[in-house]
């Protein structure tokens, strides 16, 4: 959409007040609006006045089941990478939807060779949209319109540090009882069977994100016609060029994990979102991407070790992300002195790698891995006074945890906090079982 007058256009839609235009496109326009009520800044994607009447019929119920499928989903997809959509108005006249406002751009100008991201941060943004659009799969949906476009940049500092998908209007619901129609999407980035008008699956999402991130790291489409039939054939035929010769740096893995998600036929693509997450954090994880300005612990691996850990084993991907985003990662010599005895507790830590000795009157009572959680009556005590800590805890090797105070604990999702509610008893059983068998059995034990 090309960004026009700001001053142009209504000063209300429905309850939401407008505060200016933000681009539009060949029927619709996207305004900033205020909601008052939520208190929130949002995006309204409005269809322009008389583009439904000026359009072909055929266009016009198009644009109609376009505006149906996304107001479906309000309040349907809540996904830290995924754009919420919280309201939709069918007008007769001009119909919009209501959607989570995300400040910055889209992907489009990173794909111009002269913008190019880091390598390491275009294969965190696969990930990232990769495990979105498989949150997204199991919902039943299918995007069908995966490009730059629709991918908008999460800024902080002129830095793109995040990303969520958008515009789910072309979207396949796989339980909607309706007819399915064929060649929706942007011809750069679609699979040769939804060019065909085959039925198509999850593999036509990821073969589209495979050519969004083919274009983020070469500073072209993985195609490029002049004509629409040419496109179509090169599409259908032709592999697309190694990306080692299109950029320095890439690595033959890197190009491999790409052009399988670019093959031909679905069944030679990655068999699940899954697959396609974990080949592109493996890059990351093997060292078969360059590391540039990103110098840090990416998302990526933050997320992966959070699913190996024992006391995260029942959190689903939604509230590990939450986890990634919200806690404090932080990393203990050994010989540091996690908690002393007698001090009041205001924080409690999983620990991520590493370990940690306890001691009660200087004797040792236990060894803590990776995997489990130490402190956390500051969060379960009811009262100060049970929060006083009993015992010495010693990191006894370099350690990293991730940790949480009760406050901070407190903004994360109901359901995050019930999974979180739930490993900890599912801790202090395992504890009281231990204390059982050791009073019981102390010569086993021992």
């Amino acid at each position: 959409m090309n960004a026009p007058d700001s001053l142009s256009g209504p000063q209300q839609i429905g309850k939401y007040r407008v505060i200016r235009k933000l681009g539009e496109g060949a029927t619709s326009e996207v305004f900033l609006c205020r909601d008052d009520f939520h208190d929130r800044d949002v995006a309204v994607k409005r269809v322009r006045a008389g583009a439904l009447d000026e359009a072909s019929e055929g266009g016009s119920h198009m644009h109609a089941r376009f505006f149906a499928a996304e107001a479906a989903l309000v309040g349907r997809l809540q996904h830290p990478n995924v754009v919420q959509i919280y309201d939709a108005v069918a007008d007769p006249v001009e119909p919009y939807v209501v959607m989570e406002y995300v400040g910055g751009t889209t992907l489009r100008p990173y794909c111009r060779p002269d913008q190019l991201l880091p390598l390491e941060l275009i294969v965190e943004i696969g990930f990232k949209c990769a495990m979105a659009l498989g949150y997204v799969f199991r919902q039943g949906l299918i995007h069908r319109d995966v490009k730059p476009a629709n991918l908008l940049a999460v800024m902080h500092n002129n830095t793109v540090t995040d990303v969520k998908i958008s515009d789910f209007g072309s979207v396949l619901n796989l339980a909607a009882d309706t007819t399915q129609v064929f060649r929706v999407g942007s011809l750069a980035y679609m699979s040769p069977e939804q060019l065909d008008g085959s039925a198509v699956s999850a593999q036509a999402d990821i073969y589209s994100l495979g050519a969004v991130l083919y274009h983020l790291i070469a500073g072209r489409a993985p195609f490029e016609a002049p004509q629409q039939s040419v496109m179509m054939n090169l599409i259908y035929t032709q592999t697309p060029a190694p990306l080692t010769a299109l950029r320095a740096g890439v690595s033959e893995a890197l190009d491999a994990v790409i052009q399988r998600a670019l093959a031909k036929r679905p069944d030679e693509r990655y068999a699940s979102w899954d697959e396609f997450a974990q080949a592109l954090s493996g890059l990351i994880a093997n060292q078969q991407v360059p590391r540039g300005q990103l110098q840090g612990v990416l998302d990526s691996e933050r997320f992966n070790l959070l699913r190996a850990l024992d006391f995260f084993s029942h959190f689903g991907d939604v509230e590990l992300w939450e986890v990634v985003h919200r806690a404090k990662w932080q990393r203990f010599p050994a010989g540091y002195a996690l908690y002393k005895c007698g001090e009041e507790g205001d924080s409690f830590h999983i620990i991520a790698t590493g370990g940690v000795e306890v001691f009660r009157d200087s004797v040792r009572v236990a060894q803590l891995g990776a995997g489990t959680s130490v402190g956390e009556m500051a969060y379960l005590a009811p009262s100060p006074e049970l929060r006083l800590h009993s015992t010495d805890v010693i990191v006894t090797s370099p350690t990293t945890t991730i940790a949480f105070v009760p406050q901070s604990l407190s903004q994360l999702s109901p359901g995050c906090r019930h999974q979180f509610d739930e490993a900890f008893i599912r801790v202090l059983v395992r504890r009281l079982h231990a204390a059982h068998e050791a009073l019981a059995h102390p010569r086993r034990i021992l």
